[in-house]
């Protein structure tokens, strides 16, 4: 996938909430403020001011207006992968982004499917590669940069972001019809990291390709969580998580009873909860902690980002079950990955450049012409693509 898009940096976190409401009450809160206080509160950068003339992010309808004279509604938020497995919502303006990456926005659509590399941590368990069919900030749970590969280089599943002469000569090695999913399914389920960068094998035998591919299919739409048409994620009857004491108003404390399997947030319990969903981690970090903590962690007084909901959503609720579910469905698979590692022999380099796939071409490694998005320029003006 040899074009790969460095993370978003979005430069003031009051733009992403775990729900919309608090991200609707902060834009009123800010074009309600006039002036010095406007300023205070939207959190200048050397990228953007409320005086900075931007253009609109592709696909999105917002203002071009300077931030400092908008007195208009707010935008509606879109879904944002803020982190492994952690959704939250993204006021999709770039007057409030400070490098928000146009070119993903531009192939973001129904049929995108993002590969997002995690930052490289010496020893820490976890994924390498996540699938994600929402926009992706692109960092590790420590703040480390990874690469964002599209699978598609255009919208509407046009042009796989593969090298030019990889499926041809992948469908001739395994004896079928290769496409852009395959290759994905395969590389989300042998992906593996690396000082480098994200590291995926090609096996010499069919036989493992198809192994591979079907264990990548299945990991792949246990992350995508029911998108693109697919099944939400559910564990076997007896096995599936409740909640068996109700959540309080504003939990502080999460904590895990190995022995009755129980999630606890205060006096709130969840349960049956595996170990292993409470292990998991990505980057050395525990999921179902620092999820907990992104909602719960006290904000700075007087700034929007202090703006929440006054008590746990029961939508939260929700999303913590279904995420309990992802990661136990994905540690399951944990020891089908590790047989699929121990496989072989691989493709040698030498294999890809007498086909010709290597090396790939410096065309490929950059984004496709994309002109079908009308695009607005800076205070309404048209933007010449």
């Amino acid at each position: 996938m040899p074009w790969s898009v460095a993370p978003l940096r979005l430069g003031r976190s009051w733009i992403v909430a775990p729900d919309v409401r608090t991200l609707r009450a902060r834009w009123d809160r800010l074009v309600g403020a006039e002036g010095p206080e406007r300023e205070e509160l939207f959190r200048p950068s050397r990228a953007r001011t409320p005086s900075s003339s931007v253009a609109a992010l592709p696909g999105q309808r917002t203002g071009t207006v300077r931030f400092a004279r908008e007195s208009g509604p707010c935008p509606e938020p879109i879904r944002l992968a803020h982190g492994p497995f952690d959704e939250q919502w993204l006021l999709p303006d770039h007057r409030l982004i400070d490098t928000a990456r146009p070119e993903l926005w531009r192939v973001a659509d129904a049929r995108q499917l993002f590969a997002v590399e995690q930052g490289y941590l010496p020893g820490a368990a976890g994924p390498a590669l996540l699938v994600t069919a929402a926009l992706p900030a692109g960092r590790s749970p420590a703040g480390r940069p990874g690469r964002i590969r599209p699978l598609f280089r255009r919208p509407g599943g046009e042009e796989p972001n593969l090298a030019p002469g990889l499926l041809p000569l992948l469908s001739e090695r395994y004896g079928g019809r290769v496409t852009a999913h395959d290759v994905l399914a395969w590389a989300v389920a042998a992906a593996h990291p690396s000082a480098a960068g994200c590291r995926v094998p090609l096996p010499a035998r069919p036989d493992v390709w198809s192994t591979g591919v079907e264990l990548g299919r299945r990991l792949t739409d246990i992350q995508l969580r029911g998108a693109h048409g697919g099944e939400r994620p559910r564990l076997p009857g007896g096995r599936r998580p409740y909640v068996r004491a109700p959540i309080p108003a504003r939990p502080t404390t999460l904590a895990y009873e190995h022995g009755e399997e129980t999630l606890t947030l205060d006096d709130g319990r969840i349960s049956p909860v595996p170990a292993e969903a409470w292990e998991f981690q990505v980057g050395g970090v525990r999921m179902l902690e620092q999820w907990f903590a992104h909602r719960t962690a006290p904000a700075e007084p007087g700034g929007l980002e202090a703006i929440g909901p006054a008590a746990w959503p029961q939508e939260w609720t929700s999303e913590l079950l279904e995420l309990i579910t992802v990661l136990a469905l994905l540690a399951e698979r944990d020891g089908e990955r590790a047989a699929l590692a121990a496989e072989g022999p691989w493709l040698p380099r030498a294999a890809l450049r007498e086909a010709g796939v290597l090396p790939v071409p410096d065309t490929a490694r950059r984004p496709a012409s994309v002109l079908d998005h009308q695009e607005e320029g800076p205070e309404g003006q048209f933007a010449l693509l």
